[in-house]
């Protein structure tokens, strides 16, 4: 039976991840520092061996690679605003701890890594939809850290074989987002707010647009990369997304329906670092892997919602 190292699995994708591989039986091990996962994310997936430590420390990640086969690489500080503010610990996080994995993974024997790459890294170039050809254009330290993840993955596959895929996610959300951080995901704090009555805040006109991508997905295109053949995808750099973009503004409308809310939207300037327009081209993972997204905007956003009541984390 093959053995998977989830990074980050208290983490939302993570445990995300670390949990779809516990249903379906596989042999799991999970390592987090918790400076963005939370304990209590660990809940339900007592089947998975846990690791707590950071790979900034390459001891901790000769630990966690022995015997493993398969890694999903979640773990970072992903938030753009964070990284303007702190581009060092972004880069400890994003870069450095990146390096020492795949060296682990390289001295491990480990088959494969798949990466959460980030679509932040074409920036803002105002073609749309996003490919995987175009030249990457990064505004914001954490787009530049998660793009030198990319081209570290890419080197340790042509350098040492190492196979690797690269998944350029373009804004996840859904149940275990945390939604109290003031770097939280939009989708994640919009929901709280909402659902609290509270007034919700779009940086900007609201006519920003993102390609809003439920986990559901995001889990699947990873399972996916982890089995496709080798020779098809090794080194490979793809987005994971949905193929359709909505504006903050429908955003809220759309919200407004499913939470009830019927207060007022507050705006602000736009934020540093933040690119206006994102929609990703899916063509490639379709081709390459059989992705194809399952989930819907609006299916996933009633779901995620009704998990934030179901739970209390509305409140």
């Amino acid at each position: 039976m093959a053995k998977y190292l989830v990074t980050g699995a208290a983490g939302f994708i993570g445990r995300s991840i670390a949990a779809a591989l516990i249903a379906r039986g596989d042999s799991v091990r999970g390592v987090d520092n918790f400076s963005t996962g939370k304990r209590e994310n660990l809940v339900g997936l007592e089947a998975m061996e846990f690791i707590e430590g950071d790979l900034a420390d390459l001891v901790v990640c000769d630990e966690a690679c022995g015997g493993v086969d398969v890694i999903f690489h979640e773990a970072a500080l992903p938030s753009v605003p964070r990284s303007v503010l702190d581009p060092i610990a972004s880069n400890v996080a994003c870069v450095d701890a990146t390096v020492n994995l795949l060296w682990a993974a390289k001295e491990a024997g480990v088959r494969r890594v798949v990466y959460a790459a980030s679509s932040s890294a074409y920036g803002d170039t105002p073609t749309l939809p996003k490919h995987e050809l175009m030249l990457p254009n990064p505004i914001s330290p954490y787009a530049v850290a998660k793009l030198a993840g990319e081209y570290y993955l890419r080197s340790f596959w042509r350098v040492y074989g190492l196979e690797t895929v690269a998944l350029r996610y373009f804004n996840v959300f859904g149940p275990y987002q945390d939604p109290t951080s003031q770097y939280s995901g939009v989708l994640a704090v919009f929901c709280r707010k909402m659902l609290a009555g509270e007034v919700p805040t779009i940086y900007g006109d609201g006519e920003t647009s993102r390609d809003f991508t439920f986990i559901a997905n995001t889990v699947e295109g990873n399972l996916l990369a982890a089995a496709a053949p080798g020779e098809l995808v090794a080194g490979r750099v793809m987005n994971l997304a949905t193929g359709v973009r909505i504006t903050l503004n429908e955003v809220v409308e759309v919200l407004r329906g499913i939470t009830g809310y019927a207060g007022p939207v507050n705006y602000e300037p736009e934020r540093a670092g933040d690119i206006k327009h994102s929609l990703a081209d899916i063509s490639l993972a379709g081709e390459l892997l059989g992705y194809a997204p399952a989930v819907s905007f609006e299916d996933g956003l009633r779901r995620t919602v009704e998990w934030y009541r179901s739970t209390g984390n509305s409140e």
